[in-house]
């Protein structure tokens, strides 16, 4: 099988580089369409405009508001209409980097992400989520190639709330595992091709810095004053963790958002909670996790809070029904393929019980 590794044209991070954004745009063309949401645009507009003035760049901004929807594309689309821009900017937190996305993807013309949070990877990806009005994943779409550029002003970022960074170090932690799943079972990454030990190795890496400096992150977390340590998470949840997935291959862990998004209070969690949790899930699945590890990676879950049950993701009345109907669709999914053995709907179940039913060492093994 073929070999890809992908990853954006240029990665950009440091205290006040969003001053510099009239010269990557300038880079890519001279007119820029530069997308954020309204707390967003009161952070950074000012700056915006002075920097694309000082560089000649023709920039249009507006301003997005809510999930990343049909109905809400079209509306932006409409908006939009007339104006010409040889890059999309977009400027916030998840919900904008994919809708700006999709609107590049419409367009045909070229990508930068510009995040002023850290809650996951998506800045540094091609790929994009379309959800229904009822924040239920519709399909996962892709741009025909990654970021021209990602610009992480870590200024910017260190003023976010914790909660935020705290969903990017649970979507971080599961690349190292699903990377490895992935790979050995001679599983697809993002490209369609096989794991590549670049991107195994990447979401390694993303994992030893987690480990490292996630703690010392978190108690930084709405400074605005980054740390060594701080940079360093940072480009550990967005770049490590972007490469690593993207070129090494997903597995049970994001596949099970597929069935996650369809249980009322866990939807509205925020994806890298979700994830954490599957995590535990996918783990209690592989054959080879003793009862020291689950020992040391619970503690480091409880250190951060990070939730180890339905019910820290927002479940309510839990049962065998609701079990199975996250097993099914989370099946179905594309990277559940990517397992070191063939899962059924009683595997999936009888793993989510033992998380469930899990003492502060672990869970009760279901493999």
């Amino acid at each position: 099988m073929v070999l890809v590794f992908g990853a954006p044209g240029r990665y950009v991070q440091g205290p006040g580089v969003l001053d510099r954004l009239g010269e990557f745009i300038a880079a890519c063309g001279p007119r820029a369409i530069v997308l954020a949401d309204r707390f967003v645009l009161g952070l950074i507009e000012a700056r915006v405009r002075a920097s694309c003035e000082a560089t000649g760049v023709a920039v249009h901004i507006e301003a997005t508001e809510g999930e990343v929807t049909e109905d809400a594309l079209a509306d932006l689309r409409s908006r939009l209409s007339g104006i010409e821009a040889d890059v999309i900017v977009a400027a916030g937190g998840g919900k904008c980097i994919d809708t700006g996305k999709a609107i590049s993807h419409e367009r045909g013309a070229d990508y930068m992400s510009l995040p002023t949070v850290a809650s996951n990877d998506a800045p540094t990806s091609k790929n994009y989520v379309v959800y229904d009005a009822h924040h239920r994943l519709v399909e996962v779409r892709h741009l025909p190639v990654s970021p021209r550029y990602v610009v992480v002003d870590t200024a910017l970022i260190a003023l976010a709330p914790r909660a935020f960074l705290l969903a990017g170090i649970g979507d971080a932690l599961t690349k190292k595992f699903e990377a490895e799943q992935c790979l050995r079972a001679d599983g697809n990454n993002m490209f369609g091709a096989r794991s590549s030990l670049s991107g195994v190795a990447l979401a390694a890496a993303c994992y030893d810095v987690l480990r490292r400096h996630a703690e010392t992150a978190l108690g930084e977390a709405g400074s605005g004053q980054p740390s060594r340590a701080f940079e360093e998470l940072i480009e550990a949840v967005l770049l490590m963790s972007g490469l690593g997935f993207e070129s090494g291959g997903l597995s049970i862990a994001h596949a099970m958002t597929r069935g996650l998004s369809k249980v009322p209070g866990v939807r509205e969690a925020q994806h890298g909670l979700q994830v954490a949790y599957a995590l535990l899930v996918q783990l209690a699945l592989e054959a080879d996790r003793d009862a020291a590890f689950f020992a040391d990676l619970y503690g480091f879950y409880d250190r951060l809070g990070l939730p180890k049950t339905l019910a820290a993701l927002g479940a309510t009345d839990i049962d065998d029904a609701m079990l199975a109907a996250i097993a099914e669709p989370t099946l179905a999914a594309p990277h559940a393929r990517n397992f070191e053995r063939p899962l059924s709907v009683a595997d999936l179940v009888a793993a989510m019980c033992a998380v469930e039913a899990a003492s502060p060492s672990g869970p009760v093994r279901a493999a």
